[in-house]
């Protein structure tokens, strides 16, 4: 069962590069949830290309990032950053390929140090990149006065 995760930040005031529909050159992803996963499915757009028609290794490694902590807002009901972020590139990414898929899951969590593994599929679902991250996550009252964290119950 898949279920579409809401975007709670008010997109005057965030303007995040993946994920706030108010970011003019942002990436405007959006997430569902699906088992232990969240996950955002991307059509990529040409002016995100690093060589012709190969998404730029940056956005790769963005789309990852931000997958995860949006499954650390989602599962664990708080906000983090990124402490450490480790991307292996498999294979390009083509941009004729279609729309792109990342997921991200929990691994394991010690005390506020969460490690996620994500992923991302191209249009022809072969895995193109992964990533093992770290996240280092807020109590939630500390989230909502750094971050404006809504709470977990809003997305």
């Amino acid at each position: 069962m898949q279920r579409k995760v809401n975007n709670p930040y008010n997109p005057e005031v965030n303007r995040c590069f993946g994920c706030s529909s108010n970011n003019p050159i942002g990436l405007k992803m959006e997430f569902h949830e699906q088992d232990d996963y969240v996950k955002a499915e991307w059509e990529p757009k040409e002016h995100y290309q690093g060589y012709v028609n190969v998404l730029h290794g940056g956005i790769i490694a963005t789309m990852l990032d931000e997958v995860s902590a949006w499954c650390v807002n989602v599962k664990i009901g708080t906000a983090g950053v990124t402490s450490e972020l480790k991307v292996r590139y498999l294979k390009p990414v083509f941009l004729s390929s279609g729309q792109i898929t990342v997921r991200a899951k929990i691994v394991s969590r010690e005390g506020r140090y969460i490690k996620l593994k994500s992923e991302m599929q191209d249009g022809k679902e072969k895995i193109c990149a992964t990533a093992e991250s770290l996240f280092f996550a807020y109590p939630e009252e500390m989230a909502k006065k750094k971050f404006g964290f809504p709470g977990k119950d809003k997305f």
